[in-house]
C-alpha cells in the first residue's frame, strides 16, 4: 500500500538514512522505533511528502488515502472545532466548502445546477451527508464535550486541542495513519480509548512512540532504524525488546550448542504466541509468530544506560506523614484535604488528572513551593532525591558535565574525574561527551544527568514527576528496570503505563476534593469499576 525505495537522507556528512526500500502493508500497524537522533520523526516527514529526502521515492497506492497527526497545535485556531476534524479528509472538505459557495451565489446558474449535481454524488459517495455525526463521535469519544464542538479552536486548552487533532487524523478511515507520539498529553483513559481504537483499525498505522504500553497494545510489527537502515519485526515492542536481548546473550555465548540455542529461541516465540491477547491486531501478530523463522531474530545495537540505584542506609519505619495538605494557584484548587502515611517499602503512583497538582505536590515536599494548609513530615532517617518535571534551574550554568556532578560528591574519593566519568558514562557520555557543557545539552541528555545526580546522592526515597520525558525507550526501559529493583521507597508519577504497572504497589490520586489511596497495582486500580466510579463524583 505504502512503499519506500532507495531512500537517502544525509545532513552534511551524517548520513540518516541510506537506500532505504520497505514497504508498509493494509492491517498492520507499525511501531518506528531507534535511537534519539536516528530519524524517526524525519522518516514519518518523508513518508508524509512534509520533507524532500536528498533521493528515491514514496509510493501510495492511487487511490487510497493518507492522515497524518498533525503537530502544530495552532494551525487551526481561527477555526471551528467540528471544521477541523472533518478537514482531516482535504477532499470530503473541499466539495463540501465548494457546494456551500455555489448555493450562496445570487445567480445560481445552470452550470452551477450541473457543478452541485457532480459534487453531490462524489460526497454521497464518501459519506459526506454522515460527516458531521461521524465528526462529533469521534470528539466525545475523546472527552471533548458537545458544547465544545461549535467554537473555535482557540477558545480550547493545549490538552483539548490535542485531543480534536487527534480526532482530525482519525476521522474518514484513512488508508494510512501516521501518528508522531500521539499518546503526549493525554490521560490514561483517552490513550486507553485509543489504543482499541486502533487495535481494531483495518488499515495501516505507523506510529513513533516512547509508550511501551501503547507500542505493546496496538503494534503488529516494530520497524527499527539503525545504520541507516529500517527491517521490520514482527510482534509488539516487548517481544522485539526481550527477543533482541536473547539473541544478544546468545552472540556472547560461544560454547552453547546451535540446536540448545535454536531451542531457546523457539520456547521464547512459543511462549509469545500463546501469551498474545484477544484484540484483532494481537491475534494477527500471534499468526506472525508461530511462522517466524529463528533467523529473523537479531541482536540489537542498541545501548541501554547502567542506572543502578543503591541506598547510603537503610531507612526506619518512619517514612513520610501528610496531613490535610492544600494547595490553590491562581486560578483554581488543585488538591485539598490530603491525608496519608507512606509506609517502608511503598512504591506509590501519585496521580491526578491535572498534572500541574502532581507538579505542585512534588514541589512542596521538596520545600521548593509552600502548602496553603496543612503540613507534612519526613521520617529523621529518610533522604530524598528529586527529579522535577522542569529541571532548567539546574544547568543554568556553562559547566562542563564532570564538575557539573562533582557538585553533588559527598568526598574526596567521589570528587575524582575517574570517579565522576565512571558515573557520567554509566548514562552513555563517553569520552569527549562528558566535557560537554550544560547548555548545549537535549532536553534526554539533561534528565540522563539528573538521574546520575540520584545516583550520586544514594537516598532512600525517590521521587520522579514525569521522568520518561525526553527519554529513548533504551533509557526509559533501564530505568524502569532499576525502580523496579530499588530497595527504598519511591513516589512516581508517569504517563507512561507501563512503567506505573510495573513499578507502583500503591496508587494514591490527588484531587480538588480530597484523595483516593490504594494498595493496588496501577491496573488494577484503573479497572477497579467502585474507584472508577469515586473519581467521576470528586472530578464532576
Amino acid at each position: 500500500m505504502l512503499s519506500v525505495s532507495n531512500l537517502s537522507v544525509q545532513f552534511g556528512k551524517r548520513v540518516l538514512f541510506d537506500e532505504v526500500n520497505t514497504a508498509f502493508v493494509k492491517g498492520n500497524c507499525y511501531g518506528i522505533i531507534g535511537a534519539n537522533g536516528a530519524g524517526k520523526s524525519t522518516f514519518l516527514k518523508i513518508l508524509s511528502k512534509s520533507f524532500e529526502p536528498n533521493s528515491g521515492n514514496v509510493h501510495l497506492e492511487a487511490g487510497k488515502r493518507l492522515s497524518v497527526l498533525e503537530q502544530n497545535h495552532f494551525a487551526f485556531d481561527h477555526k471551528q472545532v467540528l471544521a477541523t476534524v472533518i478537514m482531516g479528509n482535504e477532499v470530503l472538505f473541499n466539495i463540501k466548502n465548494e457546494m456551500d459557495q455555489i448555493y450562496a451565489k445570487s445567480d445560481f446558474s445552470d452550470s452551477d445546477s450541473d457543478r452541485v449535481g457532480v459534487l453531490q454524488l462524489e460526497y454521497e459517495e464518501m459519506d459526506g451527508w454522515n460527516a458531521e455525526s461521524s465528526a462529533a463521535a469521534l470528539l466525545s469519544n475523546l472527552d471533548i464535550k458537545e458544547g465544545l464542538h461549535f467554537k473555535n479552536m482557540s477558545e480550547l486548552d493545549g490538552v483539548q486541542k490535542v485531543k480534536v487533532l487527534l480526532a482530525q487524523a482519525l476521522f474518514g478511515d484513512p488508508d494510512v495513519l501516521i501518528m508522531d507520539e500521539p499518546t503526549n498529553d493525554l490521560d490514561f483513559e483517552t490513550i486507553k480509548w485509543l489504543e482499541n481504537f486502533i487495535a481494531n483499525y483495518d488499515n495501516t498505522v505507523i506510529v513513533v512512540s516512547h509508550d511501551r504500553h501503547f507500542l505493546d497494545s496496538v503494534c503488529t510489527h516494530i520497524s527499527d532504524i539503525d545504520f541507516g537502515k529500517i527491517n521490520h519485526f514482527s510482534g509488539n515492542y516487548t517481544f522485539w525488546y526481550e527477543s533482541s536481548q536473547l539473541a544478544l546473550r546468545q552472540k556472547t555465548q560461544q560454547n552453547k550448542k546451535s540446536e540448545e540455542k535454536k531451542k531457546e529461541l523457539e520456547d521464547f516465540i512459543a511462549r509469545f504466541s500463546a501469551n498474545a491477547s484477544k484484540s484483532k491486531q494481537a491475534t494477527s501478530r500471534k499468526k506472525m509468530l508461530d511462522n517466524l523463522n529463528i533467523e529473523d531474530i537479531k541482536p540489537s545495537s542498541r545501548r541501554y544506560p547502567a542506572i543502578i540505584y543503591t541506598s547510603e542506609r537503610e531507612a526506619g519505619d518512619q517514612i513520610l506523614s501528610v496531613e490535610n495538605l492544600s494547595y490553590s494557584d491562581s486560578s483554581s484548587v488543585l488538591f485539598d484535604k490530603i491525608d496519608f502515611n507512606l509506609n517502608k517499602g511503598d512504591k506509590v503512583v501519585l496521580y491526578s488528572k491535572d498534572t500541574r497538582a502532581t507538579t505542585a505536590f512534588y514541589e512542596i515536599l521538596n520545600n521548593n513551593l509552600k502548602s496553603k494548609s496543612g503540613r507534612f513530615d519526613w521520617g529523621i532517617t529518610t533522604s530524598q532525591s528529586y527529579l522535577p518535571l522542569d529541571n532548567s534551574s539546574f544547568f543554568n550554568q556553562k559547566t562542563n558535565l564532570v564538575d557539573w556532578l562533582r557538585q553533588w560528591a559527598k568526598n574526596d574519593e567521589e570528587r575524582e574525574e575517574v570517579f565522576i566519568r565512571g558515573f557520567l558514562g554509566k548514562m552513555i557520555f563517553s569520552g569527549e561527551e562528558a566535557l560537554k557543557t550544560c547548555d548545549v545539552l537535549s532536553g534526554g541528555e539533561k534528565v540522563r544527568c539528573m538521574l546520575s545526580r540520584m545516583m550520586m546522592l544514594r537516598s532512600n526515597v525517590l521521587m520522579f514527576d514525569e521522568p520518561t520525558s525526553h527519554l529513548d525507550l533504551e533509557s526509559i526501559t533501564a530505568l524502569n528496570n532499576s525502580i523496579k529493583k530499588f530497595k527504598g521507597n519511591v513516589i512516581l508519577t508517569t504517563h507512561d503505563y507501563e512503567f506505573a504497572q510495573s513499578v507502583g504497589n500503591r496508587v494514591i490520586e490527588i484531587t480538588p476534593y480530597g484523595l483516593i489511596d490504594r494498595i493496588n497495582t496501577f491496573d488494577e486500580y484503573m479497572n477497579d469499576s467502585k474507584v472508577q466510579e469515586l473519581r467521576k463524583k470528586l472530578y464532576s
